[in-house]
């Protein structure tokens, strides 16, 4: 599901239309918030894109972009 590239954690999820996948974001927006780290993602209809990355870190992929990522997936499974 994520693809490390360019020094950063990417993902797609689709989801059966924009109601769920803008319940999906709210979700995860909780989770980033209490990670205190934000994805950089966007969101088309059904799909939502996700870009991580550690900012303070000088723009790499570390810890935190990992256990957000594993979040996410867990967040996903819910809608999969």
């Amino acid at each position: 599901m994520w693809i490390e590239k360019n020094n950063a954690l990417t993902a797609s999820f689709r989801f059966k239309n924009f109601a769920e996948a803008f319940a999906f974001m709210t979700e995860v927006a909780l989770h980033a918030e209490q990670q205190q780290h934000h994805p950089d993602w966007r969101n088309v209809w059904n799909t939502v894109d996700i870009t991580l990355n550690t900012h303070d870190a000088g723009g790499i992929v570390t810890e935190k972009d990992q256990k957000l990522a594993a979040t996410i997936s867990q967040v996903y499974n819910k809608y999969a």
